[in-house]
């Protein structure tokens, strides 16, 4: 039997789109002698639907659309759709009104229907607001041969790998119990750096584990700030790779099940990215190109500073959109330095994207003539120095208005993390590029682009970060060298460890509650930021639920009630 995986990019909402896009891939696998088509976990509707789930006329068009699509198939193809099901018990059990469902079409008709068993509701994921979970063992009969069907986290729960269980039940545990000859995973598997090795070692384990080969089916594209990364992959029963699909891009890829051997016989390889640079600079490509074509815009703006975060971004939106689709402009106040003016034109030299240059010292008199009379008897401060920022991001809002164009946030992770950042200044935006990347991957991010030849200006790469808002300012006058940090910030919000765990860890007590403090206090500017991109396990965005008004710091070796003011009094500085 030849099996072949569709690695679709749907768009969210898009019925009868994301129906041509499968019918398209189903034409081309029957072309190819494909007897049996797998695709995404919900590639119907396109993952994660969210709220759209609460519409029923959205899940009816699903339905209708799904019975179409059976008719509109080539003959003799089986195809795994996913889909979304109702639940016509749930008035009985009191249940979820909802199933996240796999549907086989064959023979023009919707011949069975498999449901989700483990749902997950960590991180960004929150499946039981929408779905019951399915109750039993998925498998279907083809060409005499029995196949196994799991929806995504039905693999992520074997004790053995995990050395416990999250849910009670294994589902890929059943299958082998009852005996199919392989098993599929449609999955909808959201990017974060690394997490492919994870999802191959996890099932290799259980392909080795029990005995069966294993086939992984996953979406490719963004959707909001998450990535999905395909690299689709099948494993034979001895947990050897024999076929992986392309990372961050649409694909179809064949495989052949040998009844005889009872084994899956080797496919096209891809290769792997040659490191996690290479791989998340890919991802945020990725990231920006469908956040843009998915919204409509097909022109980007930001704002160039000369320093290396605007440079990273431009670097990707070039990559994504094409040089020509890409303005970056300058906005010089009296406090830039010339490097800032002449690093940021050579970006766009080597970049090949359109520049301007809108300087800011007139508007800024202009402001601070207004303000004069109220402001009288106070001394120059950080109020004054955000008038900068904000400037510069009306300035990028205006022209973000008037052609259309999706204005692109630059902060990076470290800075969102403490609040070196302004709101409705260098804040404003359609979409953070690399909100989830933290400053000392954002450099070595840019050494890796550079390994051919120039793109970052070598002087970017070289000179103090400053957000220059005032004489000879640089990051480390506010902030602690970013190598220090960034790893503070990776222990206390990735690993959740405490102060007393930090310190022991080698840092200054004062240091590491100066930190913790600031993570805290920015909350309400995280929560006013727009949407980005998420390439870690733990992201400023959907997953991430902190409260504003709270007063939990926790400090030292145990907690205190936290004296930080009210967020109206909290300083907005970059």
């Amino acid at each position: 039997m030849k099996i072949a995986i569709a690695q679709l990019n749907p768009i969210i909402g898009d019925v009868p789109g994301n129906a041509q896009r499968i019918l398209e891939m189903a034409q081309q696998a029957a072309s190819n002698g494909v007897r049996l088509l797998l695709t995404p976990e919900l590639s119907l509707c396109g993952y994660p639907p969210r709220d759209l789930l609460l519409n029923p006329s959205f899940v009816e068009a699903m339905g209708i659309t799904l019975e179409q699509l059976a008719r509109d198939l080539p003959p003799n193809l089986a195809v795994l759709v996913g889909t979304v099901i109702e639940n016509q018990q749930a008035h009985v059990t009191g249940g979820k009104s909802l199933f996240n469902s796999i549907a086989l079409l064959e023979e023009g008709q919707v011949k069975q229907l498999f449901h989700k068993r483990l749902l997950p509701t960590y991180d960004v994921f929150d499946e039981r607001r929408y779905f019951e979970p399915g109750l039993q063992a998925n498998y279907f009969t083809l060409d005499n041969i029995n196949v196994g069907v799991t929806i995504c986290e039905d693999l992520w729960n074997d004790e053995e790998f995990w050395g416990k269980r999250s849910y009670a039940v294994n589902p890929i545990a059943d299958l082998a119990i009852l005996g199919v000859d392989f098993i599929v995973n449609l999955s909808a598997s959201p990017y974060t750096a690394s997490k492919q090795g994870l999802r191959e070692t996890m099932l290799i384990h259980s392909a080795v584990r029990f005995q069966k080969p294993v086939i992984y089916a996953n979406q490719v594209g963004g959707n909001d700030d998450l990535i999905f990364d395909g690299r689709s992959f099948a494993l034979n029963h001895r947990g050897e790779i024999i076929c992986r699909a392309n990372g961050f891009e649409t694909d179809l890829v064949e495989v052949e099940f040998d009844k005889a051997l009872g084994d899956l016989q080797s496919g096209s390889v891809s290769p792997a990215d040659e490191s996690e640079d290479e791989e998340i600079w890919h991802a945020l490509v990725l990231g920006v190109q469908d956040y843009a074509r998915k919204c409509g815009f097909s022109k980007v703006v930001l704002g160039l500073s000369g320093g290396i975060d605007s440079a990273l971004v431009a670097a990707i939106a070039a990559a994504a959109l094409g040089k020509e689709h890409v303005l970056g402009v300058l906005m010089p106040s009296p406090y830039s330095s010339e490097h800032s003016i002449s690093d940021a034109l050579a970006l766009g030299k080597n970049l090949g994207i359109k520049t301007d240059i809108l300087p800011i010292g007139e508007l800024m008199q202009g402001f601070d003539q207004t303000l004069a009379g109220l402001f009288a008897g106070t001394e120059f401060g950080i109020a004054e120095e955000n008038l900068q920022s904000r400037i510069r991001g009306n300035l990028l809002m205006a022209i973000a208005n008037k052609f259309g164009y999706l204005l692109l946030s630059t902060g990076n992770k470290s800075e969102m993390a403490v609040g070196y950042c302004t709101l409705y200044g260098d804040m404003n935006g359609g979409l953070a590029v690399i909100a989830d990347v933290p400053k000392t991957r954002v450099y070595s991010i840019c050494h890796w682009l550079n390994r051919h030849g120039e793109i970052i200006p070598e002087n970017v790469l070289t000179k103090a970060p400053s957000a220059e808002l005032k004489p000879g300012q640089v990051d480390q006058d506010s902030l602690p060298p970013y190598e220090i940090l960034d790893d503070i910030l990776q222990r206390l919000i990735h690993n959740h460890q405490s102060a007393a765990q930090i310190v022991a860890a080698g840092y200054d007590a004062l240091i590491v509650d100066r930190v913790i403090q600031m993570v805290a206090r920015a909350e309400f500017k995280r929560r006013q930021a727009p949407p980005g991109l998420k390439i870690t396990d733990r992201a400023f965005g959907t997953g991430w639920r902190m409260p504003i008004a709270s007063k939990w710091v926790a400090v030292k070796n145990s907690y205190q009630t936290s004296t930080i003011p009210a967020p109206t009094s909290l300083s907005t500085q970059k």
